[in-house]
C-alpha cells in the first residue's frame, strides 16, 4: 500500500456510483463522493449524527479498483492524500477544490446496509 506522512484514512459510504473516464495519455480516472458520519453532542446535550462529504479521485490501477469495487452506499475505508487544486468554472471564475487522491480502499460490506 502506497502511503505518505500526510495520508488520511476515512471510513464511510460512497454517495454515488463512481464516474470513470478513460484518457489516451493519462490512462483511467475515477471520481466519487464519500460520506463520513460522526456522532456529536449538540449544544442541548443531545447526540446527533453529522455527515461530512469528501470528493475522491483515483488514477490508473486505483481507478480500475474503484470501478470494480465502489458501489453507492456500501461501507468501506479509503486511504489517500488530501490535495487542493485550482480550476476555472464555466464562467471562467477561479475556484479551489479539496479532494482525496485515493491510494487504497477496503470494502467492508458487499451490499448497502
Amino acid at each position: 500500500m502506497k502511503t505518505s506522512n500526510d495520508s488520511v484514512k476515512l471510513i464511510g459510504r460512497p454517495g454515488m456510483e463512481p464516474i470513470v473516464k478513460q484518457f489516451d495519455k493519462n490512462g483511467l480516472m475515477a471520481r466519487f463522493s464519500f460520506a463520513v458520519n460522526e456522532q456529536i453532542t449538540n449544544e442541548a446535550g443531545e447526540k446527533e449524527w453529522v455527515t461530512q462529504w469528501h470528493q475522491v479521485v483515483a488514477w490508473g490501477k486505483n481507478a480500475a479498483l474503484v470501478q470494480q469495487k465502489v458501489k453507492k452506499g456500501v461501507k468501506m475505508s479509503i486511504v489517500g492524500k488530501i490535495v487542493s487544486r485550482t480550476y476555472a468554472d464555466k464562467d471562467g471564475v477561479a475556484k479551489q477544490a479539496n479532494e482525496v487522491v485515493l491510494f487504497n480502499l477496503a470494502v467492508w460490506e458487499t451490499e448497502m446496509a
